[in-house]
């Protein structure tokens, strides 16, 4: 291994058809002005003028309604326990053999903490093959716990002993008769923080290229995922949760400094989408985007593209890796998010006059 509470989401759009007044201006030329023409104000008059300028902006920016875009208010970003630290992404391979599987992912764990890791990140999946006929034989009780659950066993111990924060990938979850797409969240004392279970199924058929169908299989989980750990909060997602920018959105609006989105895309969508995606999900929420991927197996019955990656909130790729097996160290610095905030201060500038988005589940709790 080489180093490298039920949920709807939508949009409220109004007066959309009403005409643009500033279509029916017209382009004016003025003369160019002589030097003799051009007067010089005094100071005093100059910082009037600014004052003014700032005044009009200020109520143009009041009328837009910004804080009305997110509905409720979107939440202030809140202070991090720490400001820096470093991120571990685990790009494992993947066997049949599930006992080796969790082994595996321990020893990968183990050395990304070693190399100073305090957050942990798994691939979608990590302790079975992905396939629809696999999901039910690997399938833990994660609320049993134990015996029941062994993949997350593992990651409560590793997590408590190594003092670490374990986003734990995901793993095929069992549930009476049904079967969850499930991610993990283990903070540095070995309790369980948060539970993810995959929102938007993975659902697609490509004609010549590729078809699957988690539905068959698996239930769509009902909860959008924010937690508070040691290494500040974290919304999660999984996989196919990454192409709907209305949960990233709302994540934002509820005070996430960081995504993660452990995922499994595939050879035809992962070349031309996976970096794109999170590269827009960055720079559209202004926060950092961690992936981790499967390492690719081209004899398995279905092949990962790999490419774990981690985005910084101005979308730029901090730390990559092509698709081997590969652990990533890169630092994050949650400074960085005020910064670009400040820089381009969307918040102030959506039009909540125009649209909004609404987080149901928040409105639904107050």
């Amino acid at each position: 291994m080489k180093s490298a509470v039920s949920s709807s989401l939508f949009f409220h759009s109004k007066n959309l058809l009403k005409p643009n007044p500033l279509s029916r201006l017209e382009s004016v030329f003025l003369p160019k002005p002589s030097p003799r023409s051009i007067v010089k104000l005094p100071s005093s008059s100059t910082s009037g003028l600014r004052s003014i300028s700032s005044s009009s902006s200020s109520s143009m920016a009041s009328s837009f309604k910004p804080e009305q875009a997110r509905v409720p208010s979107a939440l202030p970003l809140p202070a991090p326990p720490l400001t820096k630290f470093n991120i571990g992404l685990c790009q494992l391979s993947v066997t049949a053999d599930k006992s080796r599987n969790i082994s595996h992912a321990k020893k990968a764990i183990e050395e990304a903490a070693s190399k100073g890791a305090k957050l942990v990140l798994l691939p979608e999946i990590w302790n079975s093959p992905y396939s629809n006929d696999s999901f039910p034989v690997y399938a833990e009780e994660i609320d049993a716990g134990g015996d029941a659950s062994p993949s997350t066993a593992m990651l409560s111990e590793v997590s408590k002993r190594l003092k670490i924060t374990i986003i734990g990938g995901s793993i095929p979850e069992r549930v009476g008769d049904r079967l969850y797409n499930t991610c993990c969240v283990f903070g540095s004392d070995g309790e369980l923080k948060a539970k993810h279970r995959k929102i938007h199924l993975f659902d697609i058929d490509i004609p010549g290229k590729i078809t699957f169908m988690e539905s068959k299989t698996l239930t769509a989980g009902e909860t959008p995922t924010v937690v508070d750990t040691d290494v500040g909060r974290i919304g999660i997602g999984i996989c196919y949760d990454i192409r709907f920018q209305e949960l990233a959105m709302i994540y934002a609006a509820r005070g996430a400094h960081l995504l993660c989105y452990p995922g499994a895309f595939n050879m035809t969508t992962g070349p031309l989408h996976w970096e794109l995606l999170q590269r827009a999900r960055a720079t559209d929420n202004q926060l950092y985007v961690a992936t981790c991927s499967p390492a690719r197996d081209s004899g398995a019955g279905y092949t990962a593209w790999g490419h774990s990656t981690l985005i910084g909130p101005f979308g730029e790729v901090l730390a990559t890796t092509e698709h081997e097996e590969a652990i990533i160290i890169a630092e994050i610095d949650y400074s960085i998010l005020e910064q670009r905030r400040a820089s381009l201060p969307l918040n102030k500038q959506r039009r909540g006059d125009l649209y909004q988005l609404v987080d149901v589940q928040r409105l639904n709790s107050k």
